[in-house]
């Protein structure tokens, strides 16, 4: 009898004990695996657009929620974020590592989104091409192929690159991100219900999926009865209810050839 009283207090202390013979108890703590990459256009369309400032406002929210997995939004393995487009095609831009906005506060952030994408410096061409391609490329250097990514792009979607009637949407080449991941969403926020549209209808892709936001759509995540300016973000349930409805949103694949 006695020995069956000690075994089971030391089958207990082995099952409770951090640091003994067993596990003490088992743990949630699987390492992040998505790669989040935003890209912000300083064109001068997007400047003109007149949605600059709100665009970086949520944009700082955005960031500081996702780094610090507020609202259940997923914190990403890696983060970074850079200019779409520059002075000529194919221009390489700095990507800014999830290390540049850690341990900064929501405002301090917006901050350095303006410094480094700065109203009064335009770029004159809209590449997407050249962000994606500089994605890929990040993704196979960090060996982050097989992981879910992320790609925001704060832009109104006209691509630079001119048709007989419009705009030729089948210039945007997705086609690097195609090998990288089985789960990679584009998300193009601050666009037109036009542009949006063509984004969806006009843009190859096989497994790549790709979401619109319009940009009168996105202006309202700052109404008061889903944003509370007296409430600190952490305690902003409906905003980050209103980001996973319609930002976040997990979307269908749809092969565009």
């Amino acid at each position: 009898m006695r020995r069956s009283i000690m075994f089971l207090l030391t089958a207990i202390l082995f099952a409770v004990v951090p640091g003994g013979w067993g596990p003490a108890r088992s743990q949630d703590t699987e390492s992040p695996r998505l790669s989040l990459f935003i890209g912000v256009d300083i064109s001068g369309s997007f400047m003109k657009s007149g949605y600059y400032d709100d665009a970086i406002a949520f944009l700082a929210r955005y960031v500081f929620a996702h780094m610090n997995g507020l609202g259940g939004l997923e914190v990403p393995n890696v983060l970074f974020v850079g200019s779409i487009g520059g002075v000529t095609a194919d221009q390489a831009k700095t990507l800014y590592p999830r290390e540049t906005f850690e341990h900064r506060s929501v405002d301090e952030i917006a901050e350095k989104l303006r410094e480094i994408f700065p109203k009064g410096k335009q770029n004159p061409i809209t590449d997407f091409n050249a962000f994606v391609e500089q994605v890929a490329s990040t993704v196979k250097n960090r060996r982050l192929v097989l992981r879910p990514i992320s790609i925001v792009l704060i832009s109104d979607g006209v691509p630079d690159v001119p048709a007989e009637g419009g705009t030729d949407y089948t210039s945007i080449n997705l086609k690097p991100l195609e090998t990288l991941s089985r789960n990679i969403t584009v998300r193009l926020l601050y666009t037109s219900a036009e542009v949006g549209k063509d984004w969806e209808t006009k843009v190859r892709r096989s497994r790549v999926k790709i979401w619109t936001q319009d940009a009168a759509v996105m202006v309202s995540w700052k109404d008061p009865k889903i944003y509370i300016p007296a409430k600190p973000l952490e305690e902003q349930t409906d905003f980050f209810a209103w980001v996973k409805s319609n930002v976040d949103f997990g979307v269908s694949a749809r092969r565009v050839d």
